[in-house]
């Protein structure tokens, strides 16, 4: 019998026949929304096994499951009931989905939606975006507030997709709005709001009545509030480094979720939550600290180069409070400018999600620059207060700079001893050490007294750096050729777009550039004059510094041409006043000769050395003891 074997053509076709079946099950598998959609139904179906086993069926409903233009049939109007049980009464009355409920007060204008019951619009009064058009913090579908929960009876209900009935009273000088989710007259789901004359914060009350026997309190009742910030600034850039979720927890900490890019964190104990749209804020304040969130944040701005209606996405979840068969949340919901003055009132620490800058920055700016700005303001146009206030600011820093160049004049007279000493012993760097280090000491100068006092202008050169883009003071303020000092000042449109620099020409940046570049050019100079040349094995520090003349102006002529006017004055101004004092200094106060003639007199003075003097004066000649006990082992 012919034993069979296996020709060639049979094993090409066992692997395409397996490469096929490999294929299927890869296009077969999943998507994530099908993974997604299972996990939800197994959530579901769990809270469906602790209720009784009369009725196994959960029933989770959609929008289009509802409508009210479906109750006039009586076929649909069983449909409907079936899906919503007792809360189909609250469809069976609402004879027009799309109304909606305008408040108005000399602040906001607010609009309520029947269909989900919360805010379909909200409009700042008092506020024009860039394009002169209103501010809208709420408006065309941009926010989702819905409460998710399930009932007794096994349904998974939405609120956002449930249609409430309003009621308008008046409590004094306050309007009230309560919308109504009602299953009979006497049982509902309640948001009230109570907005007040001349306030941006609306008192919100989630609440229910007569419906312990409905809510099944097994299922979470969690809460979904999501916001996507629209744009209201020139620059799209500009704005979405200043939009941020941020928040406070833990009894006072302040944190905040990513400035660029996507991210979530899971939080406890939360104080209050705030979308921040750079200069507009819509602000989550609870009366009880909430005890769990996940908070989202989602960067839309894919393409800073592209027109965008939007900058960042929110979004915040998490359960309501369910006690004795009843939901009861009493919040705060703030609409409103992004201005420190005005969060202040509310005494809840909202005025830190403003970003003032951390630690002793933050510091700086909310202790003295935000009340001296407001101060000048106040009596001065806003253009004129940033000089006036820049030219305190460097008037108070001027003893500062004049300690760096009396130790630079210090360091030009002893450049040609300081020379000799290390042309002396060259072939001795440590005893070079300790001779500049003595010489340093007795004349008074070292090189640490002229970086020292620079250092100390830092904290306030960060402070005012944050001051500016976040003073909304500023806000669609003019000054010159500048129309808002919070955002750039073009003064000419580019037919195409630089990278990092932008479509446009702003000029307060020039002008900053160009200061910046006289100011180095001095202080380098006077620097490289006093310079020593540089050790074998050391940097060259007098090339870096030259490198530094050009590479300064330029970073400032391509970062700050999108940034705000106001800030880049400041620098143009700052720098023209350092400019004018170092003048002052050199020409009129420092006397070369003099500090000479002093530096001799100290000299010639026995001069005690410090702690840490003689800490290092005790390690140069241990070390120097070490190295001649090693040449002598050499030899």
């Amino acid at each position: 019998m012919e034993e069979k074997k296996l020709d060639t053509n049979s094993i090409i076709g066992f692997i395409l026949i397996f490469g096929i079946l490999l294929y299927m099950l890869y296009t077969n598998q999943p998507s994530p929304e099908e993974i997604e959609a299972k996990k939800q139904a197994e959530i579901e179906q769990k809270a469906v096994e602790k209720q009784p086993k009369a009725n196994q069926e959960t029933l989770v409903t959609t929008p289009e499951d509802f409508s009210p233009d479906l109750v006039n049939d009586s076929i649909q109007l069983e449909q409907i009931k079936t899906k919503l049980g007792a809360f189909a009464y609250a469809t069976s009355i609402a004879t027009e989905s799309d109304k909606e409920t305008v408040v108005t007060t000399e602040l906001l204008t607010l609009k309520f939606t029947n269909k989900g019951g919360f805010l379909s619009e909200v409009k700042l009064n008092e506020f024009v975006n860039h394009d002169s058009i209103p501010i809208y913090i709420i408006k065309d579908g941009n926010s989702v507030f819905n409460i998710n929960f399930g009932t007794t009876d096994n349904r998974i209900l939405n609120t956002q997709d449930l249609f409430f009935q309003p009621i308008v009273t008046n409590n004094g000088d306050n309007t009230v709005v309560s919308m109504r989710l009602k299953v009979s007259e006497l049982q509902f789901l309640e948001y009230r709001y109570e907005v007040k004359p001349n306030d941006y914060m609306i008192d919100f009350t989630i609440r229910s009545q007569g419906l312990d026997n409905l809510i099944n309190g097994a299922y979470p009742i969690n809460l979904d509030w999501q916001l996507k910030s629209k744009r209201q600034s020139k620059s799209i850039s500009y704005e979405n480094r200043y939009t941020r979720l941020t928040y406070e927890y833990e009894g006072g900490k302040i944190d905040k979720l990513k400035q660029i890019g996507d991210d979530e964190e899971v939080e406890k104990d939360l104080s209050w939550l705030s979308y921040r749209q750079h200069f507009f804020s819509n602000i989550l304040v609870p009366e009880k600290p909430i005890s769990s969130a996940t908070l989202i944040s989602n960067d839309l701005v894919e393409n800073e180069d592209i027109d965008t209606l939007f900058t960042k996405q929110y979004a915040s979840k998490f359960a309501l409070n369910f006690s004795g068969g009843q939901i009861n949340d009493n919040f705060g919901l703030y609409y409103g400018p992004t201005d420190s003055k005005v969060l202040k009132q509310y005494n809840k620490n909202l005025e830190e999600s403003i970003p003032f800058g951390w630690g002793i920055f933050g510091w700086i700016n909310k202790a003295l620059f935000i009340p001296l700005f407001s101060w000048l303001s106040s009596f001065l146009p806003y253009g004129i207060a940033i000089i006036v206030m820049t030219i305190m600011v460097k008037i108070v820093l001027s003893f500062v700079q004049y300690k760096q160049f009396l130790s630079q004049a210090k360091m030009k007279i002893l450049k040609p001893e300081l020379e000799a000493i290390r042309e002396k012993y060259k072939d001795n760097k440590l005893k070079a050490q300790q001779e500049t280090m003595a010489l340093q000491n007795k004349a008074g100068a070292s090189p640490l007294s002229g970086c020292l006092p620079g250092l100390m202008q830092i904290p306030v050169f960060y402070a005012l750096f944050m001051f500016f883009p976040t003073a909304f003071d500023l806000r669609q303020k003019s000054f010159l050729w500048a129309d808002d000092l919070s955002s750039y000042d073009a003064i000419a449109n580019l037919p195409f777009n630089i990278p990092f620099y932008g479509d446009h020409v702003s000029l307060f940046p020039i002008l900053a550039a160009i200061a910046i570049f006289f100011y180095m050019k001095m202080t380098t100079g006077q620097q490289m004059a006093s310079q020593a040349p540089p050790q074998e094995g050391m940097p060259d520090m007098t090339k870096m510094m030259k490198y530094m003349i050009y590479f300064s102006p330029i970073l400032m002529l391509f970062f700050f041409n999108n940034y705000a006017s106001g800030l880049s004055l400041y620098y143009f101004v700052s720098n023209l006043i350092s400019i004018g004092i170092m003048l002052v200094i050199k020409n009129y106060i420092i006397n070369e000769d003099k500090v000479l003639a002093k530096i001799e007199v100290s000299k010639s003075k026995p001069k005690k050395q410090n702690k840490f003097q003689r800490k290092m004066q005790e390690m140069m000649e241990q070390a120097e003891k070490q190295k001649q006990l090693q040449n002598k082992k050499k030899n």
